[in-house]
């Protein structure tokens, strides 16, 4: 049930990324916005961790700021992605997938803590 509570919640981020930040678009459906969650969370699970290994020495030396550029190459790579599969979502640029990555992940982080239990309080 947390999956499908996480997806849907990446949906909607990537959606009010879409809706809010100049040069991200989306022009598809609902199905298609969580076929575009799916891809985004496969990205980061697959994707990420390697980059985040690699890139680790420079996260230390920018104390943490690097994990933004991480974020928005994959926001990018989702949209490449996305884009091979049919899901029309684009992004325009680096800055907009930098300000789109910092959004998502705001709004996913929020959502995340008002929509899904917390372990401490199951018993």
């Amino acid at each position: 049930m947390t999956l499908i509570l996480r997806l849907l919640i990446n949906a909607v981020a990537l959606w009010c990324a879409a809706r809010f930040i100049d040069g991200i678009s989306y022009t598809g459906s609902w199905q298609g916005l969580v076929g575009l969650a799916l891809v985004f969370g496969v990205v980061n699970t697959l994707v990420r961790p390697v980059l985040s290994f690699f890139s680790f020495p420079i996260q230390i030396l920018t104390l943490g700021l690097f994990t933004l550029v991480l974020n928005a190459g994959m926001l990018l790579l989702t949209s490449a992605l996305a884009t091979r599969l049919g899901v029309p979502f684009h992004i325009n640029g680096f800055v907009a997938a930098l300000l789109g990555a910092l959004l998502v992940s705001i709004l996913s982080t929020v959502l995340s803590w008002i929509v899904i239990p917390s372990d401490d309080n199951r018993d």
